[in-house]
């Protein structure tokens, strides 16, 4: 099973936890309703045992992901973002953390 919890700050929000089955894609979402126009957003993973490893970051529309594969999205208003993972295996059981910067 892949896992994703996460407690982010006030302003982003995730849910608890999600679980898929290996090879089987999965979105993991994020709320961000108070961005800020030039907060970029950026996700994060921390696998057992180790610290949080940068994934991806954005602005806007969608990005690729390369390592685990698959496809940052933003939403049009910006209030959402989904980290879709196309093909996830065991080894990509992990906390993701989505966060806002300047």
């Amino acid at each position: 099973a892949l896992s994703a919890v996460a407690v982010g700050r006030a302003q982003v929000q995730q849910e608890p936890s999600a679980e898929t089955t290996e090879g089987t894609g999965i979105s993991i979402n994020c709320s961000h309703p108070n961005i800020q126009t030039r907060d970029i957003i950026y996700w994060y993973r921390q696998l057992p045992g180790r610290g949080p490893a940068f994934l991806v970051s954005a602005l806007k529309d969608s990005k690729a992901v390369r390592d685990p594969s698959g496809r940052l999205s933003v939403a049009a208003d910006r209030r959402s973002s989904a980290l879709w993972l196309a093909r996830p295996r065991g080894g990509d059981a992990a906390v993701y953390y989505c966060a806002l910067g300047g």
